[in-house]
């Protein structure tokens, strides 16, 4: 599954077309690298995810086989390992 429809069906990212912009603004990362919305996602990666001043990283768990998940089904599909406030100012801002 693609790394931006893979945001959205976790729920990490609202929307699909918000994960593309923030793989297009280097604010990704899948396994410490810089990941585009096409990268395909399996489990054991590590995503880590920029917002403005938070820097979220997860763990997939499981790729879904399915476009759509409830809310429930939605959060067993990454575990959530570090979540940090950052104090510097985003320079993308």
């Amino acid at each position: 599954m693609r790394l931006d429809l893979f945001l959205k069906v976790s729920r990490l990212i609202a929307r699909r077309s918000l994960a593309q912009e923030f793989c297009d603004a280097n604010r990704i990362k899948v396994n410490g690298m810089v990941a585009k919305s096409s990268k395909e996602i399996k489990a054991k990666d590590e995503i880590t995810i920029r917002r403005k001043n938070t820097v979220t990283k997860a763990i997939v768990v499981k790729v879904p086989d399915k476009k759509q998940m409830s809310k429930e089904g939605a959060e067993t599909l990454y575990k959530i390992i570090s979540e940090e406030t950052t104090q510097e100012p985003d320079p993308l801002s």
